[in-house]
């Protein structure tokens, strides 16, 4: 196991790989920096989350990982992955079917670049993070751990933070969420998904969706 300090790099774009890394305790964000600073955020990692299964086909890094929060990983060898897959079948199957919800996620998130409003981005990503924490039994009824700066935010939905801080006025004012101290609370989840046009097909988690109605 290691351990990473928040905002500390696990890898640097240019870096060559040599494991596997599996998020144990605590959030990560892959991104991507340009020369002169700024940065685009590609997805958000959590607890049971590779980052980059497939990460041995590269020589070297194409983007970057970082922890967000105080993170632990587990370090898997390029030997011991290929192992693990050729032993089992199933596992082979689920990393298969990990790497799809992968491309899925990422289509979802060019789209809401592309085609929605500062309120429908932010609105998406809080919808998306509270399901996928959902699923891994990481929320609390209506709560969740929401450790996003709003620098991040707007890194991650390609707005400025004043832009974030405004837009998260306007989602508190209408009465669909809190977020404070790092703790996202949804009063109106199908306000809430209403108004970011939140389908959750994409994350191809269907029995933890039927869930979703009990959710005020």
């Amino acid at each position: 196991m290691k351990t990473f300090a928040p905002r500390e790099d696990l890898i640097r774009e240019g870096d060559k790989p040599h494991v596997v890394n599996l998020v144990l305790e605590g959030w990560a964000q892959r991104y991507k920096q340009l020369p002169n600073g700024r940065r685009q955020i590609l997805s958000f990692f959590i607890p049971g989350d590779l980052c980059d299964a497939n990460v041995f086909i590269l020589k070297e890094m194409d983007h970057s990982v970082s922890a967000v929060t105080k993170l632990t990983i587990a370090e898997i060898s390029r030997t011991d992955f290929e192992a693990m897959m050729e032993s089992s079948p199933r596992i082979s199957q689920a990393l298969w079917w990990k790497e799809l919800v992968t491309v899925a996620v990422q289509r979802e998130w060019t789209t809401s670049l592309g085609q929605r409003t500062a309120y429908e981005r932010i609105a998406h990503l809080m919808c998306e993070m509270f399901i996928r924490l959902r699923t891994i039994g990481m929320t609390a009824d209506n709560c969740c751990e929401f450790p996003l700066t709003q620098t991040e935010i707007a890194d991650a939905a390609g707005l400025t933070p004043v832009h974030v801080n405004r837009t998260l006025q306007q989602l508190r004012n209408d009465g669909l969420i809190d977020l404070d101290h790092k703790r996202l609370t949804i009063h109106d989840f199908g306000g809430l998904m209403k108004a970011a046009m939140f389908n959750p097909t994409y994350l191809h988690l269907e029995r933890e969706g039927a869930h979703l109605d009990g959710v005020d």
